[in-house]
């Protein structure tokens, strides 16, 4: 697994999908699917996307920092 970033490359809005995508090695497309659907149920996934936007550090911002 790789390290928990958002891509400077492949971002649609913040780069969340695309980081947990390929955290887990599936496409950014199917984590997009999977996380419209999930919002369809109750709960707090749209905060939690949020969350994580603010949260992970970006790409570059990564390979920089030494955590």
């Amino acid at each position: 697994m790789t390290a928990l970033a958002r891509p400077t490359n492949g971002r649609m809005i913040g780069g969340v999908c695309a980081a947990l995508a390929r955290r887990f090695g599936t496409s950014a497309g199917t984590m997009r699917v999977i996380f419209l659907v999930s919002c369809l149920l109750p709960g707090p996934q749209f905060l939690l996307y949020m969350a994580l936007w603010i949260l992970l550090p970006s790409e570059d911002r990564a390979r920089t920092t030494a955590w």
